[in-house]
């Protein structure tokens, strides 16, 4: 008889899905319900059978495996430490311990992607509001630099476009919805108005924005600007002062614009000052299901959300010195920890290129590219399949993941406890 797991999550995507039905029979699942296509391939494709870390190649115990990893860290004079953002906050804590005590380089998968993001906020402030409120009240909503329809499958049902909500009881017919992007995607099709800006003109678009928000619109003489008409610019500006509640999404369009994290600052000063106008908030569409909490857990336990060295005994933040393509492009690093992250298949070539030269440990359920060159394997379990734990979801609401079939293997957790107290 079947197993059913009811309100199980979703770890795909920084959505956090925590509505899932999971259907056990053995030791394996047979069916899920109210997934995406994303979240389907999580519990589906997932293989729970028992598998041997791996040292060079060859099986080892899970002991011989700790001993070995243990080994490469305390013997690495400059160790680094990546990823953190596919594994639950309770690993995470243990990784930024882990790198205190070797004195190591930690960063996590935002400096490849949101890094802007973290910036802006240090230097402008971010007004946000969680997921629910957006669904509850938000009848303006902006789509910048994403795709949800691709990248956040049910965002649109769950949390936005067409979900019903107290004050939006109709869903899309009580909402407008604008896509800015470069060129058109699936989610400009759902979209009422799209504005196609061109490469690289995010950060004039929402600087004229800001300018008619703050009745600065009669300084403004240019007919376009980043290919939109000024009369469509501002008419989305008056738009956005008389909404009764806003609220941006802003993605890697954004962040990997020419201007970064200065583009990004642009859109948080845009919505801060719409707040003297009306209410209106932004929220960062993360990807990795748990690199919210990647950011949340490194803040609080060093103060910095990503990019940090503890070489000198202490914090120290650097953003394009410690990030962790910069250091493996210098070869600075003669060793690295990967966990939850796949690096050779994401990194620039130079990057990528020096993890093969040193020695590598990755705790990862599953198989990757990063796992072929590693030096030490361990295939732990996987959160929210495997075991329980927390992940924080893309507006920085505290999840508690669930697991729905039984633990074979140990956790990213209880891996970095044995390798610190074997470096100890």
């Amino acid at each position: 008889m079947a197993k059913v797991v009811e309100n199980a999550v979703c770890t795909f995507c920084g959505c956090l899905c925590d509505d899932i039905t999971v259907e056990v029979e053995g030791n394996a699942v047979s069916q899920v319900r109210r997934t995406c296509a994303n979240g389907r391939g999580v519990f589906m494709h997932y293989d729970p059978a028992p598998r041997q870390p791996t040292v060079r190649g060859e099986e080892v115990t899970w002991g011989e495996a700790v001993e070995e990893a243990a080994t490469i860290l305390s013997e690495a004079h400059s160790p680094l430490i990546y990823g953190l953002s596919s594994t639950a906050s309770e690993a995470q804590r243990k990784c930024v311990a882990l790198a205190d005590y070797l004195g190591a380089v930690i960063d996590t998968t935002s400096s490849v992607c949101h890094g802007p993001t973290g910036l802006a906020m240090q230097a402008v402030g971010e007004p946000t509001c969680t997921l629910g409120e957006v669904r509850n009240r938000a009848d303006l909503l902006v789509f910048w630099g994403c795709n949800p329809a691709a990248a956040h499958m049910r965002h649109f049902n769950r949390y936005s476009v067409t979900a019903r909500g107290r004050l939006t009881p109709n869903g899309k017919r009580d909402r407008t919805t604008v896509v800015v992007d470069v060129r058109p995607t699936a989610s400009t099709r759902i979209a009422d108005q799209f504005l196609q800006v061109e490469l690289g003109s995010d950060f004039e678009v929402l600087t004229t924005l800001l300018a008619f928000v703050q009745g600065k619109g009669d300084r403004l003489t240019a007919e376009e600007v980043g290919g939109v008409p000024m009369a469509e610019l501002e008419a989305l500006a008056e738009h956005m002062m008389s909404c009764r509640f806003g609220v941006a999404f802003m993605g890697m369009g954004l962040t990997h614009t020419p201007g970064q994290d200065l583009t990004v600052s642009e859109l948080f000063k845009l919505v801060a000052a719409l707040n003297d106008h009306t209410r209106f908030s932004v929220i960062p569409m993360r990807g990795h299901g748990n690199v919210a909490g990647a950011d949340q857990v490194m803040s609080w336990q060093c103060g910095y959300p990503f990019a940090v060295n503890f070489a000198r005994g202490y914090p120290v933040y650097g953003p394009g010195e410690f990030t962790a393509v910069d250091v493996l492009a210098r070869q600075e690093a003669d060793a690295a920890l990967i966990l939850a992250s796949d690096p050779v298949a994401h990194f620039p070539r130079r990057a990528a290129d020096e993890l093969g030269k040193i020695p590598v440990v990755v705790l990862d359920p599953m198989p990757s590219l990063t796992t072929e060159i590693a030096s030490v394997v361990f295939p732990t379990a996987c959160y929210g399949v495997e075991a329980k734990g927390t992940a924080y979801r893309m507006d920085g609401v505290p999840i508690q993941l669930r697991a729905v079939l039984p633990t074979t293997r140990p956790t990213d957790e209880e891996i970095l406890d044995q390798i610190t107290e074997a470096v100890r």
